[in-house]
């Protein structure tokens, strides 16, 4: 039976404490004393212990006998001012209810416990009675003074845990206490400083000046593939070592930390503290509690690690920030490339912003003097830019059901024969994405979303990448019964490694999608298997397409340049170029020449233009155009885009709700309202999908217009209303 809550005294102090839930603001609660804001406390919340954190004043509403007392957590642990201000700004930012945002800072609420000691032994001068050869053992592992727990002694020591606890109960080993966590290593910024070319040094410079001002400016870090932008903001992370600053690195996929942290290793002599989904809750909480002690000096992290407790933050980075994985998607929908801006700036620290590609958006502020541009034109050492041809894919036609063509194949043996390693990349996953009738032409389409089921051949499944759904492909034809009648659509990177293992079956052939190395540490395996040139072929998704660097690689084929040119989206075209470069951007990145093969049936196209053209000329002519497109449209980032996605499992009430919500739009100068109409997936894990976009001038105050809009209408219970401000997909 829990304790009754204790009753506030007429004397104590009133506070208002949000909690992490999705509420409006912040609940009144007593206090026993005034605490400050950030402060970490336990308020009783419908019959149970909800954390929370005292945000401001109360807003006085109840009155004393209704309030209930909110007590500090041990130690009255803090979140930083900056980190509360922040959670403010992107509440206001996203509409999103604070508690909602607040929940994402509090993602390891255990780090507030108090830590659990460790027991652990070490060796005392007690002879033991009997001095057995196993007891010997224990001994001689123990001389060292190292503090062992038990199964650690025995395992060292090859004898039985009894022989351990024989030797406690007689006085030969002593218990001692450890910390629960293993104290994080501390980066050395001149443990192993690398030589930079002279682009580089006057990067570097300009940004270790930048932590020495201590201020907040935005930087666009635009180098080449392997130029050596790592090893440049590295320069910057080690001024912010010395000056007693934490940095945190965000990285945009958790398949780009493997090479990251050993290279981070090798410069610092010791990992980073790192932060994404894949760490167990031990680890989250080990993490968490080190950067709010600042105990962790470096963090690198996904997106989430925008909400980290740092206490002395002196530099973020955001590595590939043109990557559309910044943006969270569901939940609080965020940004985290254009939100870490914002936290720099609350923090009053220097941000750097790094690609080979950069957004359009930042590129736009860069040439504007905005953000201040620093170039890395060439690459690194002695490696050059490969070369980039296109093969028309209507002149070389590779015979019915084949994906890689003759040129391409030619390609490849020369490269295998020479000892050295290729990489084929199609952004498909599975073995194909289309599964149909012959006899009748219909679609396998997932029961849930309007999605083609993928076909899965080795796993001998039909999946939705959407929801996840999976079934067995069936035997004969759901719609009109024939058998054996279903036949696969185009290629995906199943389809095309086994068209590569029918044309090079004696080649060292490999997988990477994220169907086939699940986690961080399948991810590490085949990444260093490729490094130490255990592999000759490696066929994959964008997985592999950046981050990576492979000495021994120097030919990239790419099956389909043309997927995602011709998308409907606004941004397909810039983000079909950013993942061609940073594909290409794998070959020859050592002292051996690379080449990139693109095949394609529309040659002619900007994109394709862009990626054949010698130099940086054609990447910032294709930009250039993209800006005119863009500004002659009034889309970002010279105009203001929301989007509001109504959803629900009645589509005639989603349907209605969509009218309702249109009709109720206010008039207002340089605001258009599209739709609603069906969104591209219409219906989405059983839930039919309307969409309505705002688009609006670049001064608009988009927030305040929707705030106005939407507080006018009730929407239906039954329908959920979703708001993506300054939306990167419009599926």
């Amino acid at each position: 039976m829990s304790e009754p809550a204790l009753k506030p005294d007429p004397q104590t102090a009133r506070a208002g404490v949000l909690l992490p839930l999705p509420l409006k603001g912040a609940y009144d609660y007593a206090l026993a004393a005034p605490l400050p804001r950030g402060t970490l406390v336990q308020a009783p919340l419908g019959g149970r212990e909800s954390l929370g954190v005292v945000w401001g004043p109360a807003e006085g509403a109840l009155s004393d006998a209704r309030l209930k007392m909110a007590t500090p957590l041990d130690g009255q642990p803090q979140l930083p001012e900056h980190l509360c201000d922040f959670i403010d700004w992107v509440a206001r930012y996203t509409l999103s209810p604070p508690g909602m945002v607040l929940a994402l800072a509090l993602r390891s609420a255990a780090a507030f416990a108090a830590e659990i000691p460790q027991i652990a032994y070490i060796a005392t001068t007690n002879t033991p009675p009997r001095l057995t050869p196993s007891r010997q053992r224990v001994l001689k592992t123990c001389a060292d003074g190292l503090a062992r727990k038990i199964p650690a002694i025995a395992e060292e020591a090859n004898v039985s845990p009894a022989v351990v606890r024989g030797l406690i109960a007689c006085g030969a080993l002593k218990q001692v206490s450890l910390p629960e966590f293993a104290p994080f290593g501390v980066p050395d910024p001149g443990f192993a400083a690398v030589p930079l070319n002279d682009e580089q040094n006057n990067a570097a410079v300009i940004l270790r000046d930048a932590i020495l001002a201590g201020s907040f400016r935005t930087h666009l870090l635009d180098g080449v593939t392997g130029s050596g932008k790592t090893e440049t903001y590295f320069e910057a992370i080690a001024e912010a070592l010395r000056q007693g600053r934490q940095s945190l690195v965000l990285l945009p996929e958790i398949a780009l930390s493997v090479q990251f942290l050993d290279r981070f290793a090798a410069r610092f002599g010791t990992r980073p503290a790192e932060w994404h989904s894949d760490l167990s809750q031990k680890e989250r909480r080990r993490t968490y509690r080190a950067v709010m002690t600042g105990e962790a000096r470096v963090v690198v992290g996904a997106r989430s690690a925008l909400f980290l407790p740092f206490p002395e933050l002196g530099l973020i980075i955001a590595d590939e920030e043109h990557e559309h994985a910044f943006k969270q998607e569901d939940g609080v929908i965020y940004h985290a490339r254009d939100m870490a801006v914002v936290r720099a700036r609350l923090e009053n620290c220097p941000i750097i912003l790094s690609s080979a590609t950069p957004s359009i958006e930042s590129y736009v502020n860069a040439k504007s003097g905005r953000y201040h541009w620093l170039k890395l034109p060439r690459r690194h050492g002695a490696a050059n830019l490969p070369a980039v041809h296109a093969i028309d894919l209507r002149e070389s036609q590779a015979e019915a059901g084949s994906w890689i063509s003759q040129p391409l194949r030619e390609a490849i043996a020369a490269t295998v024969s020479a000892g050295e390693q290729a990489m084929l990349f199609l952004n498909r996953r599975g073995y194909a994405p289309l599964t149909l009738c012959s006899a009748c032409g219909h679609k396998l389409i997932c029961r849930d979303c309007s999605a083609w089921l993928v076909e899965h051949r080795y796993r001998k499944r039909l999946m939705c990448h959407h929801c996840g759904y999976e079934t067995q492909t069936p035997p004969a034809c759901p719609a009109c019964g024939a058998e054996a009648s279903l036949i696969a659509c185009g290629p995906g990177v199943e389809r095309v490694a086994e068209e590569f293992a029918a044309v090079f079956p004696d080649a060292r052939m490999a997988i990477a999608s994220s169907d086939t190395l699940h986690g961080p540490t399948e991810t590490q395996a085949a990444i260093r298997a490729m490094a130490k040139g255990e592999i000759d072929v490696l066929i994959g998704t964008q997985i592999m397409a950046k981050g990576h660097h492979f000495p021994q690689l120097t030919l990239v084929g790419v099956i389909d340049a043309d997927l995602g040119t011709a998308d409907g989206d606004l941004r397909a075209r810039e983000r079909t170029f950013q993942l061609l470069q940073q594909v290409a951007g794998r070959a020859g990145r050592a002292e051996k020449p690379g080449l990139v093969l693109l095949q394609t049936r529309n040659p002619a196209d900007n994109v394709i233009h862009a990626m054949t053209e010698s130099g940086a000329g054609g990447r910032d002519r294709f930009y250039d155009q993209e800006i005119t497109y863009r500004e002659r449209a009034g889309t970002p980032p010279f105009g203001r885009l929301a989007a509001l996605i109504l959803s629900g499992r009645d589509s005639a009430l989603v349907q209605n709700a969509g009218r309702t919500l249109a009709k109720a739009a206010p008039h207002a100068r340089d605001v258009k309202v599209w739709g609603p109409t069906p969104a591209f997936y219409h219906l989405l894990r059983g839930q039919t999908r309307e969409r309505l976009l705002v688009q609006a001038g670049r001064n608009v105050d988009v927030q305040a217009y929707l705030r106005t809009w939407l507080s006018a209408v009730k929407l239906p219970n039954a329908v959920r209303l979703t708001v993506d401000i300054d939306p990167v997909s419009f599926f």
